[in-house]
This record gives structure tokens, C-alpha cells and sequence, in this order.
């Protein structure tokens, strides 16, 4: 079984083919992907120089899914991201963008937290639990592609989701996902 402690070791041979040192295989940038978005930190290096390629690697891995329409950035924060290799903000950058993803990611914790809480005087008023469920859900889809984000799956009280109840969840969920691309083209054009 893989340390999964420890970054997962990519290398990349003269051909630009990346291999997984765990399982012997070559991957893509999208098999990477999916290794980060389920909470792995990854490490890619050139086997011939020995250099980490990690970032340019990431950096590719966003350009793709913003090419494809995934706009996870709007266009005024990739302007300024632009400006500020340009700027003396260069240095202060790194450092607010990894504190507001922290905060986002503490704020979002301790959401959900608070909407899995009981007792709750709210839990009795009529829908209280459909609305949780939903705003869950809303986090879920918002979040879930980023790693300790995606929300916590069932609550005891709820016990594990059976056959039946996930159609309409996935159904919920793209419905929200949905909405929230429709937002984010909005933002866009703003």
C-alpha cells in the first residue's frame, strides 16, 4: 500500500511522459488531477536534471480546465495576477492567496460544522432539514473538488445513503452545479 503521507512521486522522461513511481504507470495531467482533487499531494520532477516541475505542471493542469470553460478564475483576478509579477506586490501575493484559501477553507469547515450541529432550535421549524440537506449539497458541489472541502457524507443520524436516495442527490447536486457555472458566467461578465 502507497505512503500516502508523502508526495506522490511523478517523474518526467525525455519524451514529456509522466511516470507514477507507486504503481509503474504512466499517467496524464489528468490522472494527476484527480490524485490532487482526492487529497494527495503530488511531486513532479524531470528525471534527466533532477528539477521540480510541480508548479508548471499545476499551472498547465489550470490553464487546461480554464480552456475548457471550467472559469474557475475570473478574468479580473487572472488580470491582476498578471499584474502583480510586474509589480512590488510580487512578493505579498503568494502569501494572501494562500491565506484566503485558508480562511475558505476554515470558514467552510466550520459551516458545515454548524449545519450538522444538534440540537438546533431551528431543527424543528417545518423544512429546516431539506434546506440543511441542500446547502450541504450546495457546499458539496461548490467545494468538492478541492481536498478536505468536499463536506463530511452522512451524519450518524442519516446512516449511509442506500441505492434509492442517490439519484436524487446526484440530480440535486448537478442541478446546483448547474446554477453555479450560470454564476459564474454572470461574475464573469461583470
Amino acid at each position: 500500500m502507497a505512503d500516502t503521507d508523502k508526495p506522490l512521486l511523478i517523474k518526467r522522461y525525455a519524451s514529456r511522459r509522466l511516470y507514477n513511481t507507486e504503481t509503474s504507470d504512466y499517467v496524464t495531467l489528468e490522472d494527476i488531477a484527480g490524485f490532487i482533487r482526492a487529497g494527495r499531494e503530488v511531486q513532479i520532477v524531470d528525471l534527466k536534471s533532477g528539477d521540480d516541475l510541480t508548479r508548471q505542471y499545476l499551472l498547465q493542469i489550470v490553464a487546461e480546465h480554464e480552456s475548457k470553460g471550467e472559469n474557475v478564475l475570473p478574468i479580473n483576478v487572472l488580470t491582476d495576477l498578471v499584474r502583480s509579477y510586474t509589480t512590488e506586490m510580487q512578493s505579498v501575493v503568494p502569501q494572501f492567496l494562500a491565506a484566503s484559501f485558508e480562511m475558505l477553507r476554515e470558514g467552510q469547515s466550520k459551516m458545515m460544522e454548524n449545519l450538522s450541529a444538534f440540537p438546533n432550535p431551528m431543527a424543528a421549524m417545518p423544512g429546516f432539514e431539506a434546506m440543511r440537506k441542500q446547502q450541504e449539497a450546495f457546499m458539496q458541489a461548490f467545494m468538492g473538488g478541492i481536498p478536505g472541502w468536499g463536506g463530511s457524507g452522512p451524519t450518524k443520524e442519516e446512516g449511509p445513503a442506500t441505492a434509492g436516495e442517490a439519484a436524487p442527490k446526484d440530480e440535486e447536486l448537478a442541478q446546483i452545479k448547474r446554477q453555479l457555472a450560470e454564476l459564474q458566467k454572470k461574475l464573469s461578465k461583470l
